[in-house]
C-alpha cells in the first residue's frame, strides 16, 4: 500500500500532540499497562479485558457483506468543518462506513466521535498522531501511539471502543499488527485509494472507484486534513453507482 504524501497534515498533527506524546511515552495508562519482556512491549496478561474479542493478526481487506460487499472508510479526523457534512451524506444515501480517527482529533471533538456512533458506523484507530513513519519507530513508541489513541477515542466516544486499527500510510509493521488484535482492534487496509488528499478533482476519484473496486471491497476517503468538499463530491456520485452496481455497503471482516 503506497504511503500518503501528507507532511503539512502530519506537521499539524505531530504539533497538536506533542504535549500528549511526551507524556504518554513515560507516564500514559495504557502504556503502563505494558510489561517489558526481552526489551519488547506487550499488552499485560494479569488483567484480561473480557470487553475485547478475538481478531486475527492479518490486515483486513474483505467485507462482512460477502463478495459484493464494499467498505466506505473514512480517515483521520473527525473535524468539525467535515464530518458532520460526511454524516450527513452517508445517512442521506443509507450507508454505514469506518471512521479512522486521530486520537488528537477525537480528544478535541468527543461530541462528533459521539454522533459518528450514534448514526451505526465503527471506529477504527488511527493512532495518536499520524506518523506514517511509525514502522521505523521502536516498539515502545508504536505501543503508545496505539494504546493512547485507543483510550482518547473509547474515552471521547462515551465507552465505545474502535474496532480496527490502520496505521498511518499503511505503515504496520507485524509488532503493531500483533499488539492492535490483543486489543480487540483488527488491522484494516485498503483497497482502492482514490487519493482524495491530494484534490485531484471529484472526477478522477469516482474514476478511480469504479475503475478498481473490482480489485477489492475497501475504499479509503479522508473527512479532515483540509478542504474536503471533492470528497463530498466523489461520494455523492460514487455512493449511488455502487449500490446500482449491484453492491452492498458493509463493514470490514473483523
Amino acid at each position: 500500500m503506497a504511503r500518503h504524501k501528507q507532511k503539512g497534515w502530519n506537521s499539524r498533527l505531530l504539533a497538536a500532540a506533542l504535549g500528549v506524546t511526551v507524556l504518554a511515552a513515560g507516564a500514559s495508562m495504557w502504556t503502563a499497562q505494558a510489561e517489558q519482556v526481552g526489551g519488547r512491549p506487550k499488552a499485560s496478561d494479569s488483567a484480561p479485558d473480557t470487553r475485547v474479542a478475538k481478531v486475527a493478526v492479518d490486515i483486513a481487506h474483505a467485507s462482512d457483506r460477502g463478495p459484493q460487499g464494499v467498505n466506505i472508510t473514512i480517515d483521520d479526523g473527525p473535524d468539525p468543518a467535515w464530518t458532520p457534512q460526511v454524516l450527513q451524506l452517508l445517512k442521506d444515501n443509507g450507508v454505514k462506513a469506518t471512521f479512522c480517527m486521530v486520537g488528537t482529533q477525537a480528544q478535541a471533538y468527543p461530541d462528533l466521535v459521539k454522533e459518528v456512533v450514534a448514526g451505526g458506523h465503527r471506529l477504527c484507530n488511527h493512532t495518536v498522531s499520524h506518523d506514517t513513519a511509525m514502522d521505523t519507530k521502536p516498539e515502545a513508541y508504536q505501543s503508545q501511539q496505539i494504546l493512547d489513541a485507543e483510550r482518547m477515542i473509547t474515552k471521547a466516544s462515551g465507552g465505545v471502543r474502535p474496532e480496527y486499527y490502520r496505521a498511518p500510510g499503511g505503515a504496520f509493521t507485524p509488532y503493531s499488527r500483533q499488539l492492535a488484535a490483543s486489543r480487540g482492534m483488527r488491522p484494516l487496509g485498503w483497497n482502492v485509494d482514490t487519493k482524495d488528499f491530494e484534490r485531484p478533482g471529484a472526477d478522477t476519484m469516482v474514476a478511480t472507484v469504479k475503475r478498481e473496486i473490482a480489485d477489492g471491497p475497501t475504499i479509503l476517503f479522508h473527512d479532515a486534513g483540509g478542504d474536503r468538499s471533492q470528497t463530498l463530491d466523489a461520494l455523492r456520485e460514487v455512493l449511488p453507482w455502487l449500490r446500482e452496481q449491484g453492491y452492498v455497503f458493509g463493514f470490514p471482516v473483523r
